[in-house]
């Protein structure tokens, strides 16, 4: 299977860098300067499995960019790439939909490995043969061949980073999981960013499954340790 990742950043010595990086990995790479321009690039090679969004860009930041890819392909991975460090900064980025975020400066190993490990939970896993494909728990439906979550029936568009967290609660209902498990499981062992990536998600996460996310009844908090799939 091919890896193609699209490289948004303004700064050309910046992209070269990059670029030539992700080659050396293996990559094909997909170049843009401006946000219009990666949305461009984006319908032109479909096969893109991770989008690498650069936040300051001349034109649309790198949130709207994210934005507006989310509204139309959720399968897609995307890493946020800024020289910002405030707190709301990143959250902002997950909260409009990213995966992950790397903040500049970065070493080439950490920004490849953080992208290798996107690729493989967007490429996902085949199902094993003994796997019934389904997942019920009501009012929700999983279903682990086409990786589709259903709320009443209605689909709940999901990313692939999204998918798995529910997933990997409805193996494991009632049971608390430790935010640590959960980074684990779902951005692998070798991540090297920070556990509250896990948090920002389960917020994202809540607002699109929950009644009201405000008082979540289907992912709830266990203080000071993680989260379980119910009370």
């Amino acid at each position: 299977m091919s890896k193609k990742v699209l490289v948004l950043e303004d700064e050309a010595n910046i992209r070269s860098f990059i670029v030539i990086n992700l080659k050396r990995a293996g990559y094909e790479t997909v170049e843009a300067g401006t946000g219009q321009e990666a949305l461009d690039q984006l319908r032109g090679n479909p096969d893109v499995n991770v989008a690498l969004l650069d936040v300051m860009l001349p034109d649309m930041d790198g949130f709207e960019v994210c934005r507006r890819i989310r509204a139309g392909d959720n399968h897609i991975g995307i890493i946020m790439l800024t020289a910002r460090t405030q707190e709301m900064d990143k959250v902002t980025g997950l909260m409009t939909g990213a995966d992950d975020y790397v903040t500049k400066p970065f070493s080439p190993a950490e920004l490849t490995a953080r992208i290798d490990a996107l690729c493989r939970r967007t490429t996902g896993e085949p199902a094993a043969a003994a796997d019934p494909g389904e997942i019920s728990c009501p009012p929700f439906l999983l279903n682990t061949r086409n990786r589709t979550l259903e709320k009443n029936g209605q689909r709940v568009k999901l990313t692939q980073v999204e998918y798995s967290i529910v997933k990997l609660f409805m193996d494991n209902i009632g049971k608390a999981l430790a935010r640590e498990e959960i980074l684990d499981a779902v951005w692998g062992k070798d991540y090297f960013g920070e556990v509250k990536i896990v948090d920002v998600n389960i917020r994202r996460l809540r607002i699109k499954i929950e009644d009201d996310p405000t008082n979540p009844t289907y992912i709830t908090t266990v203080w000071g340790y993680g989260y379980k799939w119910g009370f």
